[in-house]
């Protein structure tokens, strides 16, 4: 009996001595739980995806995405850079390619008053004739999309390159996106020459990519109308390249106010379904700010609003 009872005492010391212990260690567990999420999330803060432009097989480029992870801006503009240089991209779909010749190192980046300078090995200069136009596109278009710089210089161990590799046409010494992006020329006369910046949906592998083309025509009218047209005509001369926006949809009024463009259409935006997919919204929209000076898109349908697009949001 007195064996039993010792036995019973030493069984509820040891269960007490257990549950005291578990109280006091599952404190620490919480707040290391705690911690481990905050550093997790903290992470996670830092990441985010930039455009970058890559060559189709139809030579257009497209806007792709990639992860950067880095919050520093040189550090961001390496990452693109090495994405665009041929076989140290990361791994891309076969149809998509890097643009900047094999072998060529970025040897430097620098940003000053919001001028990217980027210095280049003398591989740089061994890209094709035909897509040496491609190449800087790619490179000005991907670095602007960060939305910190305005501007590129491209120089080549150290001296700043003033022409063209091949061509030998000139280079301004700060590249923009004045340059253009898939340039199309459709020009009768020296006259009402205006530049508009068009944005299509190309499928490439059953996957959906927008396309900007910038187009020089003989058009003096506003850009906005030019897009819209663009949009609904039923022939585009890009074979590859196609707009989801109905054919009969017309632009019924436009007006900006500060940092916002208001489209107001009629109901023929609507497709079959009596809807309008979200493509058809980003292709205006990409279209908008490629033009203008705004932050973000109204659309209205005979004068109700129906969605507002931020450009931050795309």
């Amino acid at each position: 009996m007195l064996k039993d009872r010792a036995l019973k005492k030493i069984l509820i010391t040891s269960v007490t001595l257990l549950i005291i212990l578990v109280l006091y260690f599952i404190p620490n567990i919480e707040y290391k739980s705690v911690v481990n999420a905050n550093l997790e999330l903290e992470y996670i803060s830092g990441v985010g995806t930039n455009n970058i432009y890559l060559m189709d097989d139809n030579n257009y480029l497209v806007k792709s995405k990639i992860l950067i992870t880095e919050k520093d801006i040189n550090k961001k503009i390496e990452t693109i850079i090495n994405n665009l240089i041929i076989d140290k991209s990361s791994k891309f779909p076969d149809s998509l390619n890097a643009t900047i010749p094999k072998g060529t190192e970025l040897l430097d980046v620098s940003v000053n008053d919001n001028i990217a300078t980027l210095n280049f090995s003398k591989e740089f200069l061994k890209i094709d004739s035909k897509k040496e136009s491609r190449m800087f596109e790619s490179i000005v278009f991907s670095i602007m999309d960060l939305g910190k710089i305005d501007g590129v210089i491209i120089k080549i161990e150290g001296e700043t390159l003033g022409n063209y590799p091949n061509s030998k046409m000139s280079l301004p010494k700060v590249l923009t996106r004045d340059i253009g992006i898939n340039k199309e020329y459709n020009i009768v006369s020296r006259k009402d020459i205006n530049k508009v910046v068009v944005y299509y949906l190309e499928n490439i592998d059953d996957v959906n990519y927008y396309v900007p083309v910038t187009k020089y025509i003989n058009d003096s009218r506003d850009k906005v109308k030019i897009i819209v047209d663009n949009l609904t005509n039923t022939y585009i001369y890009e074979p590859n390249l196609v707009s989801l926006l109905n054919n009969n949809a017309s632009l019924n009024s436009f007006n900006q106010e500060e940092n916002v463009m208001f489209l107001d259409f009629d109901n023929n935006i609507y497709d079959s379904n009596k809807t309008i997919k979200e493509e058809v919204f980003n292709l205006i929209s990409y279209s908008v700010f490629a033009n203008y000076d705004v932050t973000s898109v109204v659309l209205s349908v005979d004068g109700n609003n129906i969605k507002q697009i931020k450009k931050s949001d795309l």
